[in-house]
């Protein structure tokens, strides 16, 4: 049963993600990115912080997924096919019908998913061989690796890039669509993960974040539930990077595989936000994401100034995050009863 504080936050959220693009029509795409962001924190916590691997390659499943959207979108409906396409370097414009268009979009979404959780089935067999700061190591160099071969990829346009179709609907309507495909990814992400973690799921990955040697010991298929929860994030990072990819409207090796911005950012999120909880990945993006957008805006010389002074900030004094200090301070509002006795120990001690 969904309790009334939970109730509440729903019902805000989704009165402003359906109207915040009606009240603030000139910031549709910001907050679209913003539940963007929402997304990659959420399932970047599904190893970091609910199961214990920090993994800084997620962002592989990222552009993974806009390069097989593109290639789903273009060799489908263009006659000359992928090759042709790119080797043009910008000299055609072929015009897609709408039908065409949104039936590439949405099937380059789904296939993105899918070829994501594919890529990291067949990574995570080594690659999750490694633990602790090796993963993470691991993981960034698959990234970097992934980023360096597809400029080698001239069917893809390869250090040159490549256009994605135009959309086919009034500019006003294209900030609107992009956005709601932003918003319900995220719905959908977080809703999922919500039932995940109230299942055996999320009893056995917090049992392998505890000791993961105890974990098989106890009869737990570690590597499985690795498995399973590294293919869930791939498979949401596939589809909004095939989404982002549509939205940017050209893809290269910066814009598919932004590991110093996106690939940060979503470690960020989460620790600011509080790693290993459900709403705390939330909470940091939305709160990451607005003092980004705004340092961006009015701090331009200074943003990353800003941004690193959070992060100080929040290893600093809050490194429960903080929906870990807000649950420390304040555990009736989470439902956390607190044994009175020890409470009043506490306080005399001090």
């Amino acid at each position: 049963m969904i309790k009334k504080n939970t109730l509440i936050t729903y019902g805000g959220l989704a009165l402003f993600g359906v109207f915040g693009p009606i009240l603030f029509p000139d910031y549709t795409l910001s907050i679209a990115y913003l539940w963007m962001m929402v997304l990659m924190a959420s399932t970047w916590d599904i190893l970091g912080g609910q199961m214990g691997y920090n993994s800084l390659g997620n962002i592989t499943f990222f552009g993974a997924g806009m390069y097989i959207s593109a290639i789903v979108q273009i060799s489908m409906f263009y006659d000359g096919g992928m090759a042709e396409y790119t080797s043009a370097m910008g000299s055609i414009k072929p015009e897609f019908t709408d039908t065409e268009y949104f039936n590439g979009l949405y099937l380059g979404i789904i296939c993105a998913g899918v070829a994501a959780l594919l890529i990291s089935l067949i990574f995570s067999t080594f690659m999750f061989g490694l633990r602790g700061p090796y993963f993470a190591i691991g993981s960034l160099g698959l990234a970097i690796a992934a980023a360096e071969l597809t400029i080698t990829m001239d069917y893809v346009g390869g250090a040159s890039g490549i256009s994605m179709p135009l959309f086919p609907g009034d500019i006003e309507f294209r900030s609107t669509f992009f956005y709601i495909l932003c918003f319900v990814l995220a719905i959908i992400a977080h809703f999922l993960l919500r039932w995940l973690y109230s299942t055996q799921f999320g009893l056995a990955i917090n049992a392998i974040r505890d000791d993961e040697d105890k974990a098989e010991a106890m009869g737990i298929p570690t590597l499985i539930y690795k498995q399973i929860g590294w293919g869930i994030a791939a498979f949401f990072m596939g589809c909004i990077g095939a989404i982002a990819g549509n939205m940017a409207g050209f893809i290269d090796k910066e814009v598919a595989y932004p590991i110093p911005t996106f690939g940060i950012f979503m470690v960020a999120m989460v620790l600011l936000g509080g790693k290993g909880t459900l709403w705390g990945p939330v909470l940091g993006a939305i709160i990451f994401h607005v003092i980004k957008e705004t340092t961006w805006t009015y701090l331009l010389n200074l943003q990353w100034v800003a941004l690193g002074l959070i992060l100080i900030i929040n290893i600093v004094y809050f490194q429960q995050g903080l929906m870990g200090w807000l649950q420390t301070k304040y555990p009736e509002m989470f439902g956390i009863v607190v044994d009175e006795s020890q409470k009043s120990a506490k306080s005399e001690a001090k």
